[in-house]
C-alpha cells in the first residue's frame, strides 16, 4: 500500500493544486455561486463515500417533511441517465441512482429528483417546494447553500488523510472552513466528554456534532415473507452479509455482535449485480446446513437487486436488508434540531 501510495503521490499533488485553484476561483466571485431565495441544506463530505451521507439526508427528512414542502436532490450516482429526472417508486436504480431511489419509496409524499447539474435541479424544483435537501454536495461550489452541513467519519480522524487518487480525500481539511455544521459520524453510541473533547479541540466546537449509526429490524425482501429482529440473530444463525458499498465495516461489528457465523460477498460502492454474482450468492445459501440461515443486505444494495431479472433468482431464499439512520445521543439531538429548524423557519418565513 505504501508503494502504490509514493506511485500516486505526484498525481494528488496535481489534484490538489486543481482543487485549490478552483476552490479559490470561487472564493474571489471569478467562478460565480448561486444563492437561491429558498432554504437550501447540503449534506456533504470532504472524502469519497462512506460517511453516511444518506443516512443523514434521510435524519433532515424526517424532521422536515410535516412542515414544509421538501425535494432531495441528488447526482444520481452510478446511473445511465442524464440530466433532471423526477424519481418514482417504480423507477429503477440504472435510472435514477440508487439513494434516491432508496429516498423515494422509504418518503413516498416528497418529492426526490436527480440531476448532476445542482443549479438547474433547483431552477426546476424551486417555484413548488418550500424547502431543498442537497445530497452529497459540498463540492458542488456553483450552488451556495444557506446550510452547509459537512460529515467526517469517526474512522478517519485517527488516520493520516492523503488526497485523491493516494486517499480519499476530495479536497484538503481545511476546507472544513466552509461549513456551518459538522458532524463527526459512525461514532460509538456511547462516548464520555473527554473524547468528545479531545475532537472538538481540532474543530469549532460551537457547531460540532456527534451522531452514531442506528439499525432497524431486518425486512424481508420478499413481500410475502415476515421481517425479523436483529436480536432473532445468533451464535445457530448462518448469515451471508451482501454489500456494495463503500464502507460495510460498521455493519460487518454490528450483525458479528449477534455471534453469528458470517460470509461476507463484498462488491465496490455502487456496483451493479452481475448474474455471476447472484448465482454464488444462491449456490453458497444453498450449500448452508444449520435451521437458521439468511442472507442479509443493505437498504441501499436492495435497490439494485430489485431487478426483474435477479429477483426471480432471490423470492425463494431467506433474504433481508437492514435499514439504517443516523441518531444522536439525548443531550445533543434537540440543540442540532433547533439549529436546522430555526434555519428552515427564517428562510421561509413560518416562525
Amino acid at each position: 500500500m505504501k508503494l502504490v501510495r509514493l506511485l500516486l503521490f505526484p498525481f494528488s499533488i496535481l489534484y490538489g493544486l486543481g482543487v485549490i485553484l478552483r476552490n479559490l476561483a470561487y472564493d474571489f466571485g471569478i467562478l460565480k455561486s448561486q444563492k437561491f431565495e429558498l432554504p437550501v441544506i447540503s449534506v456533504g463530505n470532504l472524502s469519497v463515500g462512506g460517511s453516511g451521507k444518506s443516512p443523514m439526508t434521510e435524519y433532515l427528512v424526517r424532521l422536515l417533511k410535516d412542515k414544509y414542502k421538501i425535494a432531495t436532490l441528488s447526482r444520481g450516482y452510478g446511473r445511465k441517465t442524464s440530466g433532471f429526472l423526477y424519481v418514482d417508486t417504480n423507477s429503477l436504480s440504472s435510472e435514477s441512482g440508487d439513494e434516491p431511489l432508496q429516498f423515494k419509496r422509504k418518503f413516498r409524499d416528497i418529492t426526490v429528483a436527480v440531476c448532476e447539474n445542482r443549479t438547474e435541479g433547483i431552477l426546476r424544483l424551486e417555484k413548488d417546494h418550500e424547502l431543498i435537501i442537497l445530497d452529497d454536495a459540498f463540492q458542488h461550489r456553483s450552488v451556495k447553500p444557506g446550510l452547509n452541513i459537512l460529515l467526517f467519519e469517526y474512522g478517519t480522524l485517527f488516520k493520516q488523510q492523503w488526497l485523491l487518487p493516494t486517499g480519499d480525500l476530495r479536497e484538503p481539511l481545511w476546507a472544513i472552513n466552509r461549513a456551518d455544521i459538522v458532524v463527526i459520524s459512525k461514532c460509538p453510541e456511547k462516548m464520555n466528554s473527554e473524547q468528545q473533547n479531545a475532537i472538538r479541540s481540532k474543530f469549532r466546537a460551537d457547531t460540532l456534532f456527534f451522531s452514531f449509526l442506528k439499525y432497524g429490524d431486518l425486512k424481508s425482501f420478499n413481500q410475502d415473507t415476515p421481517g425479523r429482529s436483529l436480536n432473532s440473530i445468533n451464535e445457530k444463525s448462518k448469515v451471508i452479509l451482501l454489500t456494495g458499498i463503500a464502507k460495510a465495516s460498521p455493519l460487518l461489528a454490528e450483525l458479528a455482535s449477534y455471534g453469528p457465523e458470517l460470509i461476507h460477498h463484498q462488491y465496490p460502492d455502487h456496483h451493479q449485480f452481475s448474474d455471476k454474482n447472484i448465482a454464488k450468492l444462491v449456490n453458497e445459501f444453498n450449500e448452508l446446513t444449520g435451521d437458521d440461515n439468511l442472507i442479509i443486505t443493505t437498504e441501499k444494495d436492495a435497490q439494485r437487486l430489485r431487478t426483474a431479472g435477479i429477483i426471480e433468482h432471490l423470492k425463494d431464499l431467506a433474504i433481508y436488508y437492514l435499514p439504517v439512520e443516523a441518531a444522536f445521543n439525548e443531550s445533543e439531538v434537540k440543540k442540532f434540531n433547533n439549529l436546522i429548524e430555526e434555519y428552515a423557519s427564517k428562510s421561509t418565513g413560518n416562525n
